[in-house]
């Protein structure tokens, strides 16, 4: 079954220029111009992915972003009338996937689109059971990734990771000592075609020491080396 896109807009124009594009790519869309409508449609059909403008009636899209990460990992695109750091940052640090700044092109949207879901493809996979794995369990201490099921725990207790914190937290498991760029992590972990910045990396970074580090604001385990990238020590 074809990919299901929920387009969160409310300039008609370009709900009509994105459904049009969208659908002859062979989408099946659903478009709604309300923030408030909009959040309680995306909890109702659970699409693939999101478009969503940054500026509703209603509900913004910023919130209506923090308030389906905490219930959903559904990619999102998110769109902004200007091209202002503020509102690209505030977007990833809520859990947005990718921005574009309007005005933008068709085919752009389109490869970002694409992108989005083989990234999720990819992720999908990884997370996937792995039989032929040479070491299906990562330890370090009290910490525990289990590869075969895609678990990971903290003092025998689950934790709850997105699929992008889980395939983060493992590449840095995997490469123990090494200091790893942001852009590298971005290219293994994202994916080379990944056009959001390195500021991303920044965020899910901290979110991985909220949930594994006894200090966060002092860790322990994921090390910031200045100037460079970062280091997981164990």
């Amino acid at each position: 079954m074809s990919k299901r896109i929920l387009i969160v807009e409310d300039e008609i124009a370009l709900q009509e220029t994105l459904s049009y594009n969208l659908e002859r790519e062979g989408y099946r869309v659903t478009v709604e111009g309300d923030g408030i409508k909009a959040l309680e449609l995306a909890q109702e059909i659970e699409p693939d992915l999101i478009v969503m403008d940054i500026m509703l009636p209603g509900l913004d899209g910023l919130e209506i972003t923090r308030i389906l990460r905490q219930k959903m990992n559904t990619p999102i695109i998110m769109l902004t009338a200007r091209d202002d750091e503020i509102d690209r940052v505030l977007g990833l640090e809520i859990g947005a996937d990718d921005y574009l700044v309007k005005p933008f092109s068709m085919r752009e949207l389109l490869a970002r689109v694409k992108a989005q879901f083989r990234r999720a493809r990819l992720l999908e996979e990884a997370l996937r059971p792995q039989q032929d794995q040479a070491t299906p369990t990562l330890i370090f201490g009290n910490l525990k990734m289990d590869l075969h099921r895609g678990e990971t725990f903290l003092n025998n207790n689950p934790l709850s990771l997105k699929p992008l914190e889980y395939n983060l937290l493992r590449y840095l498991l995997e490469h123990q000592g090494q200091v790893l760029s942001r852009d590298h992590l971005l290219e293994q972990v994202w994916g080379w075609d990944y056009s959001g910045g390195s500021r991303t990396v920044d965020v899910h970074i901290r979110w991985l020491r909220e949930k594994i580090e006894p200090e966060p604001s002092n860790p322990t385990r994921i090390l910031t080396v200045r100037g460079m990238g970062y280091r997981f020590e164990g």
